[in-house]
């Protein structure tokens, strides 16, 4: 447990891992909703 903390805190020091594209993509999909929120259903 402790090896796979310390690779991650690492990973995420280098802006790479899972943390970090779990983020982005959580960036990008808010980015490209919010590019249609002006529509109305």
């Amino acid at each position: 447990m402790s090896q796979k903390l310390a690779s991650e805190i690492t990973l995420a020091h280098n802006n790479e891992g899972s943390a970090i594209k779990k983020k982005l993509d959580t960036k990008r999909m808010a980015e490209a909703n919010r590019a249609f929120s002006h529509f109305r259903y």
